[in-house]
């Protein structure tokens, strides 16, 4: 079994690929890296880190907008279809 592959449930048939949980902005904003001889600069690494949490945030914030407003947009096609559909019934 490899690290990213669980077994099946009932023990037989190939294993299945588990998803990593998605990393959340704390999750790298937190992150530390040993440090080496010859390494990065640390204070480097830590901006560019704090950077891409910020810009997961904002990607994070605006995925939600969307998937909010998906839900606004098919509840609404519901609605029309069911008028619709209510209009031509009693002609």
């Amino acid at each position: 079994m490899t690290p990213l592959t669980v077994p099946p449930p009932d023990g037989w048939g190939a294993e299945q690929p588990v998803r990593p949980s998605p990393l959340r902005p704390w999750q790298i904003r937190e992150r530390c890296f040993n440090h080496r001889r010859r390494g990065v600069d640390p204070a480097e690494i830590r901006a560019f880190l704090h950077r891409v949490a910020d810009e997961l945030t904002i990607a994070q914030t605006a995925l939600v907008a969307v998937q909010e407003e998906n839900v606004r947009i098919r509840r609404a096609l519901r609605a029309w279809q069911s008028a619709q559909s209510a209009n031509h019934r009693y002609r």
